[in-house]
């Protein structure tokens, strides 16, 4: 089945978010949370947000897109759910895999073929690999889902860097 195109709902990073949201938000972020998260979350999310256009996916309250990606060695389309804020026009979407030490599957496919679909809109994934840009844009995914902090010092403790990636729209002039 093909997947449905959704709309992209504009997640307005510098927006308070609510008591409910910050609980949700924190218990994701919790041993349990984290559990349901990687066992169910991560294997339904991509079914969920492709039959319903984007606009269902387990993250409930924290902004999610159905992110759709080029396999770097397959050469396959292959789907995630992924955390994702607006920078201005352009979303932005971070490759934190809650903090583990390697980056997700789809990072690799992205910046191997970084045309892309969001919520199936045409993208091109561009790395920020400016360090000031990237502390700005750290500031606005932490508002929009707390967890990253934590994420962000359990990948260095390992090792890692987690990239931020920042869409263009397809065809389009970067903003």
């Amino acid at each position: 089945m093909p997947p449905k195109t959704g709309s992209l709902r504009r997640v307005d990073p510098s927006r308070p978010r609510g008591r409910l949201y910050n609980a949700f938000a924190r218990f994701t972020a919790s041993r349990l949370g984290f559990w349901l998260s990687r066992t169910i979350g991560w294997r339904v999310d991509p079914h969920l947000l492709r039959v319903t256009g984007g606009r269902l996916g387990t993250g409930m309250f924290v902004p999610t897109a159905l992110l759709e990606t080029t396999g770097a060695r397959s050469g396959e389309t292959r789907r995630n759910g992924v955390i994702y804020f607006h920078d201005g026009e352009r979303p932005t979407i971070v490759a934190s895999k809650a903090g583990a030490p390697e980056h997700p599957a789809w990072f690799f496919n992205a910046r191997a073929n970084p045309e892309v679909k969001l919520n199936g809109r045409p993208y091109r994934a561009e790395i920020v690999s400016d360090e000031a840009d990237r502390a700005r844009l750290w500031a606005l995914a932490d508002n929009v889902f707390p967890p990253f902090e934590t994420y962000r010092r359990e990948a260095a403790a390992a090792g890692r860097t987690i990239p931020l990636l920042r869409l263009a729209e397809a065809g389009g002039e970067a903003p």
